[in-house]
């Protein structure tokens, strides 16, 4: 059944709210995005539109921009927040298909893309979407909560094996082995499903001295490890690189903002590789193979938040600017 007008403008407002937050690098985009008036834009994790709503005001308000998010209340949030650009337009979907989702709504060639992979702070900041290991919430961490397997879906089905290497691969996290054991153990007696659940099997797993030495929460790697294995954050990263520099005009820019460094390695690699895609032996007189280098990697390498930015936003601490910029095609 429809929402009447009233619950629906209620529900916009409550989702607007909720995901303000402060954009992270947000005058580092805005110099390195090159805005400029009657641009065409994507913002493919548009979150609550914050950095979409600077590029658009930079641009004088004459901009085009894409919004793309996997998450409809992000997707409802930004709607209300950027309704008085008419050039904003807001696209249900996954990042990982945004040339297929561009090219749906018509777009043509791009100016500029924008990337910021991290999780929006309001997505951490709701406990019921099971992000947090601050708060006991369903144990859930999907982006986009109309369709997938669920945190605890996958904790209480998945073989020890597989959790251990996605606690290990995704998280960093060398007590991985001992976590998936005690999370099967756990499972045993009682299905996990509540995100508390976890953070008992966690602390069960790591040894005290271990979680007294740690200045930060011992749970973080291990959650940080299932949202990526449930949302599929990791492997379709380096082909939706290629599709939206593939999106770009010669001169475009694509930018792309990680937090942690499985996330920057695939940027850095994939950048790198644009840059200089010769297979060629090092030592071979000339390039027989053929590949010509798409795109120019700008900024010296990542580019990372001031002091001044990190104390106002803790959260930002771990954030890098990567920038790359679409080369004309050799005739």
């Amino acid at each position: 059944m429809s929402m009447l007008p009233e619950e629906q403008k209620r529900r916009e407002e409550t989702d607007a709210g909720e995901f303000r937050h402060e954009p992270v690098l947000l005058r580092e985009v805005l110099a390195w995005m090159n805005v400029r008036p009657d641009g065409v834009y994507c913002d493919g994790t548009l979150g609550g539109g914050g950095h979409s709503e600077a590029i658009l005001r930079e641009s004088g308000g004459t901009a085009l921009l894409y919004g793309i998010d996997r998450d409809e209340r992000a997707i409802r949030a930004a709607s209300e927040r950027l309704k008085g650009f008419p050039g904003f337009r807001a696209i249900h979907g996954n990042f990982h298909q945004g040339k297929e989702l561009l090219a749906d709504a018509g777009a043509g060639s791009l100016d500029g893309v924008l990337l910021d992979l991290g999780v929006s702070s309001p997505q951490l900041d709701t406990a019921e979407r099971g992000f947090s290991y601050h708060e006991d919430a369903p144990l859930d961490m999907r982006m986009d909560q109309s369709r997938g397997e669920t945190a605890a879906d996958l904790l209480n089905t998945a073989k020890e094996e597989e959790i251990a290497r996605i606690i290990r691969e995704y998280g960093e996290e060398k007590w991985a082995a001992r976590i998936a054991r005690i999370i099967c153990e756990h499972r045993a007696r009682q299905p996990l499903r509540t995100t508390f659940d976890l953070v008992r099997a966690v602390d069960a797993a790591i040894p005290k001295a271990v979680r007294r030495r740690e200045d930060r929460h011992p749970a973080r790697r291990t959650f940080q490890a299932v949202r990526i294995a449930v949302n599929d954050e990791l492997a379709p990263l380096e082909q939706a690189l290629k599709d939206f520099m593939d999106c770009l005009k010669p001169g475009g820019r694509l930018c792309v903002i990680t937090f942690h460094s499985l996330e920057d390695r695939i940027v850095k690699n994939t950048f790198r590789t644009m840059q200089h895609p010769c297979v060629c032996p090092p030592k071979a007189p000339v390039c027989t193979c053929g590949r010509k280098p798409q795109a120019k990697v700008l900024g010296g390498g990542a580019i990372v938040p001031g002091a001044a930015e990190t104390e106002r936003n803790p959260r930002a601490r771990s954030a890098k600017l990567r920038v790359a910029e679409k080369l004309q095609p050799e005739e």
